[in-house]
């Protein structure tokens, strides 16, 4: 059993090296997949700055391992965009663009060109659309960079139908975020603690439920905000079993890949220690866990993740049967990536 298939990690450098960690994590499969960012925090390159280094790049990291990976990037389109028009790539454009008209005639060509120039640069996993609905005009995060293509959900549910099928097309896998929902939030989480007992509202839930209902199962994102109205135990939606397991898997019927924010974001970071992140998100229920190493920088995260979920297993907490189901996910969208399965 390889829990390192667990982790969708991030790294440092646009060319992997021998003596680098990453190249001898992927000689040994375990990573399941790698997450790309065309800048650091800091405004530095962090794995590519133009579309033949980003070329180069996935094609090396797909040499290097041994089983298929994940490649991932956060392509939302206008200002949540890794691939950028400054950088020799194609103009996207936002969803709360893209809103404003009809699905078929604004979101299915604009996300099929998106899809397009993600698959000829080697990247199969689009961590989009966004699901959040853009109630909080004052969103730090989600209206402030117009990533909501409405608020009201069958709209946004229409819109991310699009989108997505338009990424099918290509051979590319989706995921839909910030369940449960983030457009009411008036807080970052990648900033720290965010509360959004106040401002949620249930009708966030609905495009997840719409689209989960419409037979969509690539991967859905939990957000790092808390929801004491669904969560009575004061944890990040990301952390808590009774949104992941309960709600997201039990009660709206997910099937597919349930995918953890980054658990180097300071909404994390500040409450939990790196061990106890990902413990707590793999007994909430989670199946792929982010470890950007943007916000922060750890060559030894994937290993001391690997020893966490390890130690659930070693002490019983979690059960191999339990880890099994989550590798048996993982292995089925990357089935769909490849075209051995159907979406």
């Amino acid at each position: 059993m390889n829990i390192g298939q667990l982790f969708l990690v991030g790294f440092d450098g646009c060319a992997l090296t021998p003596e680098h960690w990453l190249t001898a994590a992927l000689a040994q499969g375990l990573p399941g997949g790698v997450l790309l960012f065309d800048r650091n925090v800091d405004g530095s390159v962090q794995n590519f700055s133009t579309p033949a280094q980003l070329q180069a790049l996935t094609t090396q990291l797909q040499e290097l391992s041994p089983d298929f990976l994940l490649v991932a990037v956060d392509q939302e389109g206008g200002k949540v965009c890794r691939l950028k028009e400054r950088n020799g790539f194609p103009a996207t454009q936002s969803a709360e663009e893209l809103g404003k008209g009809e699905p078929r005639s604004t979101t299915a060509p604009a996300a099929a060109a998106m899809a397009a120039t993600l698959a000829q640069y080697g990247i199969n996993f689009n961590l989009a659309p966004v699901a959040d609905l853009n109630l909080n005009p004052a969103s730090p995060i989600i209206a402030r960079y117009g990533r909501s293509f409405g608020d009201k959900a069958e709209h946004v549910a229409a819109h991310c139908s699009a989108f997505i099928a338009a990424h099918h097309q290509h051979g590319i896998a989706c995921c839909l975020k910030h369940f449960p929902g983030h457009g009411s939030a008036s807080g970052d989480t990648h900033l720290g603690f965010v509360d959004s007992t106040e401002d949620w509202q249930e009708t966030e839930l609905e495009p997840y439920r719409l689209l989960i209902q419409d037979g969509f199962a690539d991967a859905v994102m939990t957000a790092h905000l808390v929801q004491r109205g669904l969560e009575p135990l004061d944890l990040p939606a990301s952390l808590s079993p009774a949104l992941v397991t309960g709600l997201l898997r039990k009660q709206l019927g997910f099937t597919g890949l349930i995918v953890t924010d980054d658990l180097q974001m300071k909404a994390i970071t500040n409450r939990y220690g790196f061990r106890e992140a990902v413990q707590q998100a793999v007994l909430a229920g989670s199946d792929l866990l982010i470890i950007g190493n943007n916000l922060q920088r750890r060559q030894d995260a994937l290993t001391e993740g690997i020893a966490a979920v390890q130690e659930l297993l070693d002490t019983g907490a979690v059960t191999s049967e339990r880890i099994q189901s989550s590798l048996q996910r993982i292995a089925t969208l990357k089935a769909k990536i490849k075209g051995e399965q159907t979406w």
